[in-house]
């Protein structure tokens, strides 16, 4: 009844525009040029994990990033033989013995990490592939950034584990380059540390498609790059990327309204006069109306989805869909599973 229609053109073109933007970082102190690593999680943002990672590699992209085990067997099933790294840690020995099988790259997270992955290398006589992820203030996956001496007593006399890179996780790089800055200069003193300690930390990689777009000089080696390809991102689209796909839903059900008739919840909408009205199961759930700046937590930012509510209530902001090219108007709030829109004088029909 409802189904995503995913603008391929416009992905492409999508995914040119960061490579272009990567390609002027130049390259590293090793002539590496700036590697994208593709973040496909949570199904490929929707598009699925399986088609966007294709669409992805078609388009010149090599490396790929998940963040469940799922995902990454998903992945191989379907032939995908390119470089995958699980950006979840696990100390489970059954799940990492599937992944290191599967040739994942696994993130070293903590002492427990490194102590079970350096087992079943030694068990397995190889070297294991892993990202180093340090913990620049996130509070979830990493070794604590202030804990130097820790990370180094962790890392040092592994003799099983590969380090291929290492990186950390911004926690706010959609509008605060302050605390940004911060973890960045963070996560650099814990990387002179390892070499001044002589251990190996790989390509280093911070950006996620934020801070990729605002902080050039955060590039380092590699970016994270995930929602940047589909076009959604937090702040002002300077360089005009594409929102790449649309819903497609239907009618499910058409009536006729008494006026002074409330409609939606919180009572958020009263009919003036007799209306039409038709119901499209489609909303929040499915994506309707969800904005990548309502994510965050600020004051300000809160202040400014009620304001856009109150405008909407009234009548000086609405929100549309559109039947045969022709807009109609959204009445009421955005249900999780419906919205209701008035086509009080129009020819709509329920599609037999």
């Amino acid at each position: 009844m409802n189904t995503l229609i995913v603008e391929k053109e416009k992905l492409k073109n999508n995914i040119e525009k960061i490579k272009e933007i990567a390609s002027r970082s130049g390259k590293d102190d090793k002539g590496n040029p700036l590697k994208i690593i593709a973040v496909v999680k949570a199904n490929g943002y929707g598009l699925g994990i399986v088609e966007f990672t294709k669409i992805l590699i078609e388009n010149g992209i090599t490396s790929f990033a998940v963040s469940t085990k799922e995902e990454a067997m998903i992945l191989r099933k379907a032939g995908i033989k390119e470089e995958i790294l699980m950006l979840s840690a696990s100390c489970d020995e059954n799940e990492l013995n599937e992944l290191i099988e599967k040739n994942i790259i696994l993130t070293l997270s903590s002492k427990e990490d490194a102590e079970i992955i350096e087992k079943i290398g030694k068990k397995l006589d190889k070297k294991i592939k892993v990202h180093l992820k340090i913990d620049t203030e996130f509070g979830r996956y990493g070794l604590i950034y202030s804990e130097k001496e820790k990370i180094v007593e962790t890392l040092k006399d592994l003799k099983h584990i590969q380090i291929e890179g290492t990186y950390t996780h911004f926690s706010i790089s959609f509008y605060d380059e302050k605390y940004t800055k911060l973890q960045f200069e963070r996560f650099i003193d814990v990387i002179e540390v390892l070499k001044m300690n002589e251990i190996e930390t790989g390509i280093l990689h911070v950006c996620n498609s934020s801070a990729f777009l605002k902080y050039p000089y955060m590039h380092l080696n590699a970016v994270r790059i995930g929602s940047a390809f589909l076009g959604r991102i937090s702040f002002k689209n300077e360089i005009k990327l594409n929102k790449i796909a649309y819903l497609e839903s239907e009618i499910t059900e058409i009536k006729e309204l008494p006026k002074k008739f409330n409609i939606g919840y919180s009572n958020s909408y009263r009919t003036k006069k007799q209306t039409k009205i038709a119901i499209i199961p489609c909303g929040y759930m499915q994506g309707f109306n969800v904005k990548a700046e309502d994510d965050l937590f600020r004051i300000v930012d809160k202040l400014r989805i009620i304001k856009n509510d109150i405008k909407k209530l009234l009548k000086k902001e609405a929100l549309y869909v559109h039947i045969n090219n022709e807009k109609y108007r959204v009445l009421g709030r955005v249900g999780a599973y419906h919205i209701i829109i008035d086509i009080t004088g129009k020819k709509v029909e329920i599609r037999q």
